[in-house]
């Protein structure tokens, strides 16, 4: 029997070539814990998995009334984009919405996340800058909320800026977290990033999804409002989270507005998903929230738990379950395109403690 945390075996033929344990958990919009695999308490970085609840602190500034900002320009917040021209021109955009300038951009220029893009690059010779980075709608929405709270846009992207006080409140609240139970790491692209245990990602993800089911519900909070229109922007409009042929803008274009879906890097996934008999079939009553965390970092790996977990948990149609299956069951060939081994799930998910 393998440990209980490995949840991926991958082999070249026979042969075992890698091990990938991973962390799994499945809860209600309250937190209640449905099922899990490995630790559903271990302290995880959702790194890119946050900008959600990134963007809802700044919803709540009043900075997209102010600046006339849009609900693509929020996708493009809660995004790690692929840096496509699109992209990068809507960032720009943004950037005249809120009258500043690339050079106030605290992230700096990376390879693209698109190998597609990437080959582009180098057959322009091209260099990328700030507004490349996958993560520059966040900073233009973040420089956007210190201008509505009346707070110098100079370091904006420091702990103890106004702006990511107000991040770091949203966070804690979106999670059912008290402030104090989220930890600060600095983050790729030089913005603070949050740390908690991983069954409140999946808690706030889950909270994102009942946020949409109370669309109608005159009694909803103006949090509530927020996050049902965080929501609705990622999954309207996919393409600005990630980008052509990505595993977020192909999840949340296959289930057509169920779930919702954000990668963070190194190997973090959150997912919500509405309520419907599928969830209750599950034991939540209304929303449910999904979040993986694999140990190695490997992507391509967490794609395919995210996947197997859909399968598993027979969350959507099969049809909505096979448009992802390039990510399911990715092939594993060599350069002669030969087949040259297998990946198989070893994972349980037990039942938590509701």
């Amino acid at each position: 029997m393998p440990p209980d945390d490995i949840a991926v075996v991958t082999y070249r033929g026979a042969l075992v070539e890698n091990t990938h344990r991973a962390h799994i958990v499945v809860t209600t919009e309250s937190g209640s814990l449905l099922l899990g695999s490995g630790d559903p308490l271990r302290l995880t970085l959702p790194r890119s998995a946050a900008k959600p609840a990134q963007a809802l602190a700044v919803l709540a500034t009043g900075a997209f009334e102010r600046f006339e900002l849009s609900d693509e320009d929020l996708a493009l917040m809660c995004g790690s984009h692929s840096s496509e021209p699109r992209h990068i021109e809507r960032t720009r955009d943004m950037l005249r919405k809120v009258g500043r300038a690339e050079a106030d951009l605290q992230c700096g220029g990376h390879p693209p996340l698109s190998d597609a893009v990437a080959s582009d690059w180098i057959r322009q010779g091209f260099a990328p800058t700030a507004v490349c980075s996958n993560c520059s709608g966040k900073h233009v929405g973040m420089l956007a909320g210190a201008q509505a709270l009346g707070a110098t846009t100079a370091g904006y992207h420091l702990p103890d800026h106004p702006m990511q006080a107000r991040v770091r409140e949203a966070t804690a609240q979106l999670g059912g977290l008290p402030i104090d139970a989220v930890h600060w790491a600095t983050d790729g692209c030089n913005l603070p990033t949050p740390a908690f245990p991983l069954s409140r990602l999946a808690q706030s993800f889950a909270q994102l999804a009942h946020a949409a089911d109370q669309a109608c519900n005159p009694q909803r909070t103006p949090a509530q409002a927020d996050a049902a229109r965080v929501y609705h922007a990622m999954t309207a409009h996919p393409e600005w989270v990630g980008g052509e042929g990505r595993f977020c803008t192909r999840l949340m274009q296959a289930f057509g507005g169920a779930l919702v879906g954000k990668v963070g890097a190194d190997g973090c996934y959150g997912v919500g998903v509405r309520a419907s008999p599928q969830t209750r079939r599950l034991g939540a009553p209304g929303a449910l929230g999904i979040a993986v965390k694999v140990e190695d970092g490997n992507v391509g790996v967490l794609y395919m738990l995210v996947c197997e977990l859909l399968e598993r948990l027979q969350l959507g149609t099969p049809a909505q379950r096979q448009a992802l299956e390039a990510f399911h069951r990715p092939p594993m060939r060599n350069t002669a395109g030969l087949s040259t081994g297998h990946a198989d799930f070893v994972f349980d998910l037990q039942p938590g403690a509701a």
